[in-house]
């Protein structure tokens, strides 16, 4: 679901956010047109409404811990964690965590990659959020929800800065709620 249908409809932070968000085309390949939030990050008002739209969101939903995905979750992910008193686990790529880990592999478009948290970073019953910059087919946040669900943690909703209105791979997401800030922005009638 997209922010500007829960509530926020006309809040000039989204409009921000959205311009904020340079478009890069052809990036990595041709035909790609990347979302690329590096921009976001040095718009200090942008950033921090981002920040605070998440916040307001989640305050009192009871969430304790907020799993942020590489690397961009990691970005958003630890402030919203601390303002609303929950635990920022990181869902890291392959051998990038030093202890014992958990383990769940998924299927990209082009082949496949693997994320992996430490063992006993999450509870069973522990109220998660999933938060990443950006959801395309669904993919990665799916393999997230099942690994946290693998340790009995709730997965409450995943957050994304970025989406389309409808998401190829929701179906992918087992019934959990989407929460979006803005849709891609179009250089060119491109995504």
């Amino acid at each position: 679901m997209l922010a500007a249908e829960n509530g926020l409809k006309g809040d000039p932070r989204l409009q921000a956010i959205s311009d904020a968000i340079r478009v890069v085309p052809h990036f990595p390949k041709p035909g790609i047109m990347f979302q690329d939030i590096t921009t976001l990050l040095l718009d200090h008002k942008a950033f921090k409404d981002t920040v605070d739209i998440f916040v307001d969101r989640y305050r009192d939903m009871d969430i304790s811990v907020v799993a942020g995905v590489e690397a961009r979750g990691f970005m958003f992910g630890p402030s919203i964690a601390l303002a609303i008193g929950a635990k920022f686990v990181p869902l890291r790529k392959p051998r990038k965590l030093p202890g014992e880990v958990i383990a769940e592999a998924y299927d990209l478009e082009y082949g496949s990659d693997c994320l992996e948290m430490h063992v006993g970073a999450v509870q069973p019953g522990e109220r998660v959020i999933v938060i990443d910059d950006l959801v395309a087919t669904g993919g990665t946040l799916s393999a997230a929800i099942r690994l946290l669900e693998r340790v009995g943690a709730q997965v409450v909703e995943c957050a994304c800065v970025i989406g389309l209105r409808e998401v190829k791979g929701q179906r992918r997401l087992n019934g959990k709620p989407l929460y979006i800030l803005v849709e891609p922005r179009e250089i060119d009638g491109c995504y």
